[in-house]
């Protein structure tokens, strides 16, 4: 594993998405951005989704990360908002894969727990924590900008491998019990 390795955060959303960028060189982690895509000003979702592609990518070329650590959508009541939130987060990563940047997914609670301790941690208790974590002299205006932040941080606590390949992948199981293939 690289010895400083730049990560991408996206708390993925389709009125606002959430975004941070840290660098982490040994257990050391700094802020280099973060911040909040208003998407409520375009009716058209498939405008949203182009804006969000659009805004992943600028931020890739513009940063240059090795790594994109992306908030999976929690399970819900509307199906709807669920379908929605899922091409989101579907286009983030599409705008990291294209750039070849490998991905990870983690569930809000995972996120929550690996940054305070809790997975029942409310957005709050998760933003001072990040203050404290990265040495944030501010809070971010937003708490999409610190969930962003927060998937990243998550990340750089894991052991750096992504699932395209990495620790927790169908294809490293499968590679490691090659017995255990449905035929």
């Amino acid at each position: 594993m690289k010895k400083e390795r730049i990560i991408l955060g996206i708390d993925p959303g389709t009125t606002i998405m959430g975004y941070g960028i840290i660098k982490v060189s040994g257990k050391r982690a700094i802020c280099l951005t973060h911040g909040a895509l208003q998407l409520s000003k375009y009716a058209d979702h498939g405008m949203k989704l182009k804006k969000i592609f659009e805004k992943v990518t600028a931020l890739i070329d513009g940063f240059h990360p090795d790594e994109l650590a992306i908030e999976a959508p929690f399970y819900g009541k509307n199906v709807q908002s669920m379908l929605k939130l899922g091409r989101a987060q579907g286009v983030a990563i599409s705008a990291a894969l294209n750039r070849d940047i490998p991905y990870c997914e983690y569930a809000p609670r995972r996120i929550k727990q690996s940054i305070t301790g809790s997975g029942a941690a409310s957005k709050e208790q998760v933003a001072r924590m990040l203050q404290s974590i990265l040495g944030l002299v501010e809070l971010p205006d937003n708490f999409d900008a610190t969930d962003g932040l927060a998937a990243a941080v998550c990340h750089s606590f894991q052991d750096g491998t992504a699932p395209s390949g990495g620790k927790g992948s169908w294809k490293a199981f499968l590679a490691a019990n090659p017995g255990r293939r449905l035929r």
